[in-house]
């Protein structure tokens, strides 16, 4: 062991007379302690909820969406165009999509949903796959050919309980437009089987949004052979913005390409701005662990006077006795950092492992808070958990370097 290290660690195991530079060593152990396990949970918060929401809003929804300038003209030539989208290399998959607000009914409930046609005889719909479905199956929205029930939908949770439906019953779905008559434009409905009831584990999505086949909605919607957009999905979601480029590119004018970065941009941003805010102030906490690092360092270099001259007059340097008190507040903050890195990933195991932080659905869209602790956050957070004790060390070593062994014996 080296001459400094040893020298330190008996400096911080205190004499009887020195009790209270132990305890306040072992507070700012638990300062640096209660900092570290605190930031280490903020952030597995703030990276829980981002991973968590971010599967779920891309389980269900494209990666990239192609859509005409004018929404309202639709895409006509939407099977040449997907044939061409499916040539650059990056896009995994691209499938026609056509959406329109819609008001179920069934017997004296109503409900407000986003019915989305999507190609469910496409094998890419099978491929990316589908929300979580409790009851009946996805793969019954799409009706074989002469089938007699040819209208099919899967609605979610939220919508099932609202309407009192399940999986064989009937919902009839009403549109803006409708067949003239003597007393104007009015509204026929048609009747869709609930094939299935999904559940995204969003709230808001299991309560606002209904599917159906493609055709089933070009029927219903009186648009013939149009869809509204074209669905891609891609090998990297993070490399959407160059892959929107390159099938715009393809695709010619006309087009307009949204990637699911910039539609849910709002969500992201204030995960983000939430997940600076806390480091900052959580921060503060390991912070007021340095202030007593310094208090503690301070109080044993007063205490310590007698036994640095003595040091230094049989040839201890400068260096040696600066490197004394340094050593001491970086063995502070990595007991301290050591020690906040295994109480937070055990706090975070626990919470996500049991679900403790439970939350309303219907005001958050989840229904648990998500833990998700990351090594790089732990190892980056307890290394400036020590870069912060050692910058506290700095002021009390250089004080105790320049102490005069002279002055310091002249009484003793």
């Amino acid at each position: 062991m080296k001459f400094e290290l040893f020298v330190a660690l008996r400096y911080l195991k205190a004499k009887r007379k020195q009790a209270a530079i132990s305890v306040i060593t072992i507070i700012s152990i638990l300062g640096v302690t209660a900092g570290v396990t605190a930031l280490i949970v903020a952030l597995a918060i703030s990276r829980g909820l981002r991973e968590d929401l971010q599967s779920k809003l891309l389980r269900g929804t494209s990666h990239i969406n192609i859509q005409p300038v004018d929404v309202k003209k639709g895409i006509a030539n939407y099977e040449q165009l997907t044939a061409k989208i499916k040539t650059v290399q990056g896009v995994r998959s691209a499938t026609p999509a056509l959406y329109q607000a819609v008001l179920l009914s069934s017997g004296s409930r109503q409900q407000p949903v986003m019915l989305k046609g999507m190609a469910v005889d496409d094998s890419a719909f099978l491929a990316e796959g589908f929300f979580d479905v409790l009851q009946g199956s996805s793969l019954d929205l799409a009706s074989p050919a002469g089938d007699p029930v040819p209208h099919r939908i899967a609605l979610g949770t939220e919508t099932t309980k609202q309407l009192g439906t399940f999986v064989g019953d009937f919902v009839r779905v009403l549109t803006d437009g409708g067949e003239l008559s003597p007393l104007g434009e009015l509204p026929v409905p048609q009747s869709f089987k609930v094939v299935a009831i999904f559940s995204s584990g969003l709230s808001d999505f299991d309560q606002s949004w209904g599917f159906t086949s493609i055709g089933s909605a070009q029927r219903l919607f009186g648009t013939g052979k149009l869809a509204s957009l074209i669905e891609c999905h891609v090998d990297d979601i993070y490399a959407v913005k160059p892959l929107a480029q390159r099938i715009l590119a393809v695709v010619g004018d006309g087009y307009v390409a949204k990637d699911w970065q910039e539609q849910y941009r709002p969500i992201f941003q204030a995960l983000r701005l939430e997940r600076i805010v806390m480091v900052i102030t959580i921060g503060l906490i390991v912070l007021v662990a340095a202030l007593n690092i310094i208090i503690a360092l301070i109080m044993m270099v007063m205490e310590k006077n007698r036994d640095i001259a003595v040091l230094m007059s049989m040839g201890a340097t400068q260096a040696t006795i600066r490197r004394i008190f340094i050593l001491q507040g970086v063995i502070i903050g990595a007991f301290g950092s050591v020690f906040g890195s295994i109480a937070g990933s055990f706090i975070c195991w626990v919470c996500d492992k049991y679900h403790l932080i439970r939350l309303e659905s219907d005001v958050y869209s989840i229904s648990y808070v998500p833990f998700l602790s990351n090594d790089w956050d732990i190892v980056l957070v307890s290394a400036a958990a020590i870069a912060i004790s050692f910058l506290a060390t700095l002021y009390p070593s250089k004080s105790a370097a320049q102490l005069d062994p002279v002055v310091a014996l002249r009484y003793e």
